[in-house]
């Protein structure tokens, strides 16, 4: 198997690592039809578009395509079909008894170093305040880890991962996911509906970048303009980096910040006049939320009645136990568990070498290619069920359990050969440096400067801070 490394503009250090091999058939399977887009809405993919990834692509109808690195790039020409025959059939295997035990390992996990930490770390046995106080951060640190470990479980569970069976999937997802404050359903769904538009600047459900034309709206400026801005700072991109980590996650439920803003496209009509923000109606907890389907609205009742519970039983135990404990055994690790939620989800779809598609020339072969495997060593291959290490395969084809994963991902990567992205430089060391690459470099999608027919279809991050490809010239406004 041959690695090609991508060159990167010069003075800078390459980051990407692409594997390139020759693409083998070792057996079928079928993908379930969880899987299957739906119907075609701001938020689903239709069948034709899931037909039209049988077709090869024609290179010379997009011309040359420039990635922020500078790489020159070029849309998958494999098939859906091509991915699902390289993947060995046992790796759809799924096992509800193999699922059930790594819940129960996290769940050990939580409670003896629960138990540890309130027996032991005590002034009886470490009288020195500040060793305490420095043990207690360590406490909250990992059981935000082992939380996100159950999360990613119940990601399983919203996927048909879990095991074979609907109902031991979404009661275990529900429970779960209920008791780190997840609406289960309403996130199942919408979840759902980003699997099914990756990638799609209109219609995707997580992540969606600015185009160049919102970008420059929000910073109160012309398109033109963003060629000719100065850097931004690093203390502005640290602080919106913060903010992003710290109430991303609350704000994405609770307004749909990230996600696509073409409600007026909701098939059923029930987004009309609505969209993303407070008060509005456009939030992972309203039942006629323009992010569902009428179908689905009695799902979101009872994914809000678990909140409700757990609410309650955090209310209970606060009162029982005092609030300054609760801060500390619950809510603390609860930030964490949102910190690692929001950096997976964002350097899975965040990367200067990741493109975006209009509707025109997107399709689920594409979309599913602009994502990105990365490497966050023991923490992310055994606590979080290898979620950040296999997530091009997971887009592919999400009933796949996680601990087949890494088969079904080397198998799929004789397929991609040079459209597979992959960055593990530095381990997990690496995957935190990431982030603040993606802050910096990935600010807002335009085509390539000079792209012309499909390919000005095809977006790629550019920013103001003159790192990699420079932002395109534009004619001036009036």
């Amino acid at each position: 198997m041959a690695s090609v490394s991508s060159a990167l503009p010069a003075g800078n250090k390459p980051a990407l690592r692409r594997t390139q091999t020759e693409a083998t058939s070792d057996s079928s399977a079928d993908v379930s039809p969880f899987d299957s887009p739906l119907e075609r809405s701001a938020s689903n993919t239709s069948l034709s578009s899931l037909a039209s990834d049988n077709v090869k692509t024609d290179k010379a109808e997009f011309g040359k395509l420039l990635d922020t690195y500078g790489n020159e790039f070029e849309v998958p020409d494999f098939t859906i079909k091509d991915i699902r025959d390289a993947i060995p059939k046992h790796c759809y295997e799924r096992s509800a008894l193999r699922s059930l035990a790594h819940v129960a390992r996290d769940m050990i996990y939580l409670a003896v170093t629960f138990y540890v930490w309130n027996k032991y770390v005590t002034p009886e046995y470490i009288p020195l305040k500040a060793a305490r106080v420095v043990l207690w951060g360590l406490y909250t640190f990992m059981q935000g880890l082992f939380g996100t470990g159950l999360w990613v479980l119940a990601h399983e569970c919203g996927h048909q991962a879990f095991s074979p069976s609907r109902l031991i999937n979404d009661t275990v997802g529900w429970v779960l996911h209920s008791a780190l404050l997840v609406p289960y359903f309403s996130w199942k769904f919408s979840h759902s509906k980003h699997h099914k538009a990756t990638g799609n600047i209109e219609r995707d459900m997580v992540f969606v970048p600015r185009t160049r034309e919102q970008q420059a709206s929000r910073m109160g400026r012309f398109a033109h303009e963003l060629s000719e801005l100065t850097e931004e700072t690093p203390i502005y991109s640290l602080i919106h980096l913060i903010g992003q980590q710290l109430i991303g996650w609350p704000n994405y439920l609770m307004t749909n910040v990230t996600g696509h803003n073409n409600h007026e496209k909701q098939r059923e009509g029930r987004g009309k006049g609505k969209t993303n923000g407070w008060f509005t109606g456009v939030n992972h907890f309203n039942p006629n939320s323009p992010i569902y389907d009428e179908r689905e609205a009695p799902w979101i009742i009872v994914s809000d009645i678990g909140i409700a519970l757990a609410v309650t039983a955090l209310v209970y135990l606060g009162n029982t136990f005092g609030w300054s404990n609760m801060f500390v055994w619950y809510f603390l690790p609860y930030l964490w568990v949102n910190h690692w939620l929001v950096a997976i989800t964002y350097l899975q779809h965040t990367d200067p070498s990741l493109p975006h598609y209009t509707a025109e020339e997107w399709n689920f072969v594409r979309g599913a290619a602009a994502t990105i495997d990365r490497e966050f060593g023991f923490i992310g291959r055994h606590l979080l069920h290898g979620i950040i290490e296999t997530h091009v395969l997971h887009h592919y084809v999400s009933t796949i359990p996680f601990y087949n994963a890494d088969e079904a991902s080397e198998a799929i990567k004789k397929v991609m050969g040079r459209h597979y992205r992959a960055d593990v430089e530095d381990g997990s060391i690496g995957f935190i440096k990431s982030m603040w690459k993606a802050a910096r470099w990935c600010q807002w999608v335009e085509p390539t400067e000079g792209a012309e027919g499909k390919g000005k279809g095809v977006l790629f991050y550019r920013n103001q801070n003159g790192l990699g490809v420079k932002p395109a010239k534009l004619p001036k406004t009036n």
